[in-house]
């Protein structure tokens, strides 16, 4: 089959690889039919390029038809159409019972002391076949597919897998009081779905960003913007939106892909370019980052209010601003999503014909997988309007 493989840094190709296969009684393969590109796969297009392999199939935004099921499966038949989740999650052990399912304990990986694995996502979480590929092998196939009603498109359903209940942990973690204001970083596919899942509630959204296309498109949403290019201080510009005391929640949808620290991004670069036995307890222990978001979210938010961190950080022993933190009073939640936590919530607002929150219309390119590695290049430059792909194995 064809699929998306990282070769090196920045290095990405669409190659024949051996066909999925049904491992253990409980899996199923599907033939996808949608895939997601995710800033999340940003970070292996070069900062995490130390725990990658060549050869590697990324992608963890998959949804498509059941091909095969393993015997011990019960509750899903070939030809069903289903979402794949990307923390590949058991549904029965200790944490998963308690909506903990990207720290599912069946397959956390212990030896690089992380959490469950994840779909096409490096050694760090379990080096599991990803889903930018024209099959794909899905474990817990009772438990972890999410079946979704024929009739409405792809665009509809496939960000069930990873956008949708990325933003909706987001503002739940964000808890905006009733009144309240939102402040997001960053209006890419996350910072944009959590501005509709905010605004459709009610709640005041401001949404930051550097892109002109991007704040365009949550303006025309009814959110508030500002050009962080524009203005000479990100915090003192929220402050003055806001009586003088900051939002009331921040949800820092950017993470390690954020601008404006050169120094970390060098150091980033360099340690990509040593073996990977020197390169892996740098990334783990060392712990550098590009902090900007994460120290402007810390700056605009009110004394006693929230950061809810959904963009993905990757140092391990940053430097973080604890005086201002402590001073502040501030809360802190974070945390891969736990998919299928959310997804019953979310499924109503899915089968609903008035589509309220614009999945059908999201995203900005459709393309054939064969398109993959020019598409994660502009994707990383922001250019050509390029805000959320899919693509069509």
């Amino acid at each position: 089959m064809k699929a998306v493989t990282w070769q090196g840094p920045r290095d990405m190709r669409v190659e024949d690889v051996p066909d999925p296969q049904i491992v253990d009684p409980t899996d199923a393969v599907i033939r996808v039919t949608t895939t997601g590109l995710c800033g999340s796969d940003l970070h292996l297009y070069e900062p995490l390029a130390p725990f990658m392999t060549p050869g590697d199939v990324v992608g963890h935004e998959p949804m498509g038809i059941v091909e095969e099921v393993g015997p011990d499966v019960r509750d899903l038949k070939v030809g069903d159409r289903v979402v794949v989740p990307f923390n590949v999650s058991c549904g029965s052990c200790w944490t998963c019972s308690r909506g903990l399912h990207s720290q599912c304990e069946t397959t956390q990986n212990r030896e690089h002391g992380t959490g469950a694995s994840l779909l096409g996502y490096s050694k760090l979480y379990g080096q599991v076949p990803g889903g930018q590929a024209e099959f794909l092998r899905v474990q817990f196939a009772d438990f972890l597919p999410v079946k979704v009603p024929e009739g409405p498109s792809d665009d509809r359903f496939v960000y069930l897998s990873d956008v949708l209940p990325t933003a909706w942990q987001g503002v739940r973690y964000a808890d905006v009081p009733d009144g309240g204001t939102l402040l997001v970083l960053g209006a890419g596919p996350i910072g944009d779905m959590a501005t509709r899942i905010a605004l459709r509630e009610g709640k005041r959204v401001i949404v930051a960003d550097r892109v002109p296309e991007r704040l365009a498109r949550v303006a025309a949403l009814g959110a508030e913007t500002i050009d962080i290019d524009a203005v000479d201080d990100l915090g003192t510009e929220v402050r003055d939106r806001t009586d003088g005391r900051g939002a009331d929640s921040v949800i820092d949808a950017v993470g390690m892909e954020a601008h404006g620290n050169p120094v970390a991004e060098k150091l980033i670069k360099a340690v990509g370019l040593l073996p990977d036995k020197l390169a892996e307890p740098l990334m783990l222990k060392a712990g550098f980052d590009r902090l900007a978001a994460l120290h402007s979210a810390i700056d605009a938010v009110r004394r006693g209010g929230t950061v809810s961190l959904s963009g993905v950080y990757g140092g391990a022993a940053d430097p973080m601003p604890l005086f201002q933190m402590f001073d502040k009073q501030l809360q802190l939640r974070m945390g891969q999503a736990n998919v299928r936590r959310w997804t019953d919530d979310i499924m109503p607002l899915l089968v609903d014909d008035s589509d309220p929150l614009g999945t059908e219309s999201f995203a900005t390119h459709r393309l054939p997988l064969s398109d993959a590695p020019e598409a994660y290049a502009k994707f990383r430059a922001k250019e050509d309007g390029m805000i959320k792909v899919v693509f069509t194995p």
